[in-house]
């Protein structure tokens, strides 16, 4: 039974995560800005982040993101949350999201 009002979600470990999932996930302007927010304001809900973009085009960033290996979502309450895993990747990438940040 899922933990709080929605399905839960998978998540890939480490060692299944690919660059080439990394580089896909890094390579849209919306999820770098996801990304961008969580760096400065920390874990957010997903309702909060304010894109210009419908809720199920939202959805399929996060879901492209969780691939990628770098976010991971879990619930609080009735709210499903976002955090980075960067430091996790950059022990198989070092600096790998970083540089893309920086070059984007």
């Amino acid at each position: 039974m899922p933990l709080g009002r929605w399905a839960s979600v998978s998540h890939p470990e480490l060692d299944e995560v690919t660059v080439d999932d990394v580089l896909h996930a890094l390579a849209d302007p919306t999820r770098r800005a996801i990304i961008r927010l969580l760096e400065a304001e920390g874990d957010r809900a997903c309702g909060t982040f304010g894109l210009p973009v419908a809720a199920s085009t939202l959805s399929h960033h996060f879901r492209a993101l969780r691939k990628g290996g770098i976010i991971r979502q879990y619930d609080e309450g009735r709210k499903r949350m976002n955090t980075l895993r960067i430091a996790e990747l950059d022990t198989k990438f070092p600096g790998l999201v970083a540089a893309v940040l920086a070059s984007a």
